[in-house]
C-alpha cells in the first residue's frame, strides 16, 4: 500500500522556485496514483488569487498547474483559513479552508509531509 503524502506549499508564486516545485511534486505524485495532498500555508495562499499577471514579474504563470490538480485525481486541497484572513483573501471553490486545529489534525492523517 502506497504512503500517504501532504505537501504544505509556504511560499508566494513569485519568492521563488518552491512554489512550483509544490505543485510538480504533487502533481507527479498524481499520475502515479499516490494519496496526495496539498495544503497553502502562510505566503502560500497567494498561489490561489485570481487575476495574477506572472508576466509582469517574469515568472512563469502556475494558474494552468493549479487548474490540473483535479485532472491528476488529487481532489484533497486545503488552504489554512487564518493565511487567507490575513492576506485579505478567500478561499476559492477546489481548496478547503481549515483552522490550525483541523490543520494539526490534517498533517496527523498523512505519512509523510513535505513543506517547501
Amino acid at each position: 500500500m502506497s504512503k500517504s503524502l501532504l505537501v504544505i506549499s509556504r511560499q508566494a508564486p513569485w519568492s521563488g522556485p518552491g512554489a512550483r516545485e509544490a505543485l510538480d511534486i504533487v502533481l507527479a505524485g498524481g499520475a502515479f496514483d499516490l494519496p496526495i495532498g496539498l495544503l497553502f500555508l502562510d505566503d502560500g495562499v497567494f498561489q490561489l488569487a485570481p487575476h495574477q499577471d506572472a508576466k509582469a514579474l517574469q515568472q512563469k504563470d502556475l494558474s494552468a498547474n493549479l487548474q490540473a490538480l483535479g485532472l491528476f485525481g488529487i481532489d484533497e486541497v486545503f488552504a489554512c483559513h487564518h493565511s487567507l484572513a490575513e492576506r485579505g483573501l478567500a478561499a476559492p471553490a477546489s481548496a478547503q479552508s481549515l483552522s490550525s486545529e483541523q490543520i494539526s489534525q490534517l498533517i496527523d492523517r498523512y505519512d509523510q509531509v513535505i513543506t517547501l
